[in-house]
């Protein structure tokens, strides 16, 4: 048998010979890693979709637990998560209705309206931007002769292009649809692979190393849940706070830019933008006299909003400050995208709590030797 020293040493000389070997065939193993990831990629995506989902599934599963919890005949345990997850799923189908009734006529009501407004606006904007000595010519000239079918030269570059777009897209509709249904599995057995992979866990570590591993498990799920319980419900009231302001001041496009707006919010700092640009961007067609109000509206708005109504909804859900709340959502932007800028908030938090814990821990113990030299 081999001691522990032997085979600590034997394992940092295999991890040092893999490096060594994925350094001199760098590129296969990146093609490699790119095959392992698309394998694993429905089971990564399952998993996240199931731990976004287990957000409202486990609140609905304990309201019906309270709902029936004094009822004689209570219905089983497995019966009340089967409920809740239809009723999640039937919320999210909902919501998804909606949007589409909402969102979809009116935006293709903006797309067939966008050229005869860009036609009928571009000599106001012209003299608009001459009355500032600013030089149109060369761009009014590009505008007025540009011609969509000047991309017929390239129609087999943009088949062939437009080919592989739809194979990607089908590879990753096919992929979604695999997660879902690894989705509801998960969900529906939570309990089961709970146990599972406790035992696991438990079984190949020591007790202490396990007990950690839970409680930050724990505390990743409960900040998870706030921060997507709470940027729920700011979406919905910031979306309906844009809606009622733009409709009192008869603003145009007052439902699609409402809706936009609770839709973007849920992308922290880069979605409050992206929705204004578009808001003012759609009023600059239909209306550009309402510009200047419709950008005073949105902004009194945002700045209540974030003022009084954000930190009481959402509030310390994620007990980060903003500092390191800005800086959680460039790297996880730089990193992952949109998806990094949502997700690296409560994940900075829960890094940052173990530090503040583990820093009063160490200043504990370093006050208490102090204290013991001290005394001797």
């Amino acid at each position: 048998m081999l001691n522990r020293r032997t085979k600590q040493n034997l394992i940092i000389v295999v991890i040092g010979v893999v490096l060594f070997a994925v350094l001199m065939n760098f590129s296969t193993a990146l093609q490699l890693a790119g095959n392992a990831i698309g394998i694993v990629s429905p089971i990564l995506i399952g998993l996240i979709i199931a731990f976004v989902l287990n957000v409202p599934m486990h609140a609905i599963e304990k309201m019906l637990q309270r709902i029936t919890g004094k009822r004689k005949n209570k219905p089983l345990d497995s019966v009340i998560r089967i409920m809740s997850l239809v009723i999640t799923l039937a919320c999210i189908a909902l919501i998804v209705g909606i949007t589409v009734n909402l969102a979809i006529p009116a935006l293709v009501e903006s797309y067939r309206s966008i050229e005869p407004l860009l036609m009928e606006r571009m000599p106001e904007w012209a003299e608009w931007l001459e009355d500032l000595n600013i030089d149109t010519t060369a761009v009014m000239d590009w505008l007025t002769g540009f011609d969509i079918s000047g991309f017929s030269d390239d129609a087999g570059n943009f088949l062939t292009s437009a080919m592989s777009t739809a194979s990607s897209a089908v590879s990753g509709v096919i992929n979604v649809v695999f997660g879902i249904v690894i989705a509801i599995y998960v969900l529906l057995s939570k309990p089961m692979m709970y146990r599972q992979v406790k035992k696991i866990v438990y079984a190949n570590i020591s007790n202490k190393k396990a007990d950690r591993i839970y409680y930050i498990c724990s505390m990743l799920r409960e900040t998870y849940s706030k921060f997507l319980s709470g940027q729920c419900v700011e979406a919905i009231i910031l979306g309906s706070l844009i809606f009622i302001g733009f409709s009192i001041f008869r603003l145009p496009y007052a439902p699609l830019i409402g809706f936009l707006t609770g839709i973007c919010s849920f992308v922290p700092y880069v979605g409050g933008f992206c929705s204004c640009a578009v808001a003012m961007f759609l009023i600059l067609l239909a209306d550009p006299s309402k510009i200047f109000i419709s950008i005073i509206v949105y902004v009194i708005i945002q700045f209540v909003e974030n003022q009084f109504i954000y930190p009481h909804v959402v509030g310390n859900s994620v007990g980060l400050a903003p500092v390191w709340t800005l800086l959680a959502a460039l790297i996880g932007g730089k990193l992952f995208g949109l998806s990094g800028i949502i997700f690296f908030i409560p994940l900075a938090a829960v890094v940052f709590f173990l530090l503040k814990e583990n820093t009063m821990k160490k200043l504990e113990r370093k006050r208490d030797d102090e204290t013991e030299m001290t005394t001797q």
